[in-house]
């Protein structure tokens, strides 16, 4: 679903373990290729149902398996570089429009599997610092990463052991 403007709805989901570090995914075929989990909404679905849709897609994790701590404010947007505009796609997407998630993982970590569909948007995954993916993620992604980070912060202080 693409806005007026021809930015794609989007969620971003950021997962944080009880010390306060984040899952990042590495892209299949790809060995320096790290994001987190994000996709695209569709029309008839809620913000928050997408969110968890994509985990399920994504992570193979479910509700039950996450605490919901927060969402950012307002939509955090990014441009697609032109080498990656599908100019044969009609109407043309140029960037995402994300609201983004932070989640708790509760569940023990063994259930994070990729196996759920046919063609896996992950190969691996690890856990890192929380300010991290920003130096990790594809340079385009990058100042959104850093405000996703920055506003979600002080949750991520109040709900784990230690500050990193």
């Amino acid at each position: 679903m693409l806005d007026k403007r021809g930015f794609r709805l989007n969620i971003g989901v950021i997962i944080i373990n009880d010390k306060g570090e984040v899952f990042i995914g590495r892209r299949p075929g790809k060995y320096d290729a790290w994001q987190f989990p994000q996709g695209g909404v569709a029309d008839f679905e809620t913000l928050e149902e997408t969110m968890y849709r994509e985990l399920k897609e994504e992570v193979g994790l479910d509700a039950e398996d996450v605490e919901l701590l927060g969402v950012t404010k307002k939509w955090l947007y990014y441009r697609l570089p032109r080498r990656f505009l599908r100019r044969n796609q009609k109407p043309l997407c140029i960037g995402q429009k994300q609201k983004w998630f932070l989640l708790k993982l509760i569940a023990d970590e063994s259930r994070i599997r990729f196996d759920v569909t046919e063609k896996p948007e992950f190969s691996g995954w690890k856990w890192v610092s929380y300010w991290l993916p920003i130096d990790m993620v594809i340079s385009f992604k990058r100042m959104v990463y850093k405000r996703a980070l920055k506003e979600l912060y002080p949750l991520v202080r109040k709900h784990t052991r230690n500050d990193k």
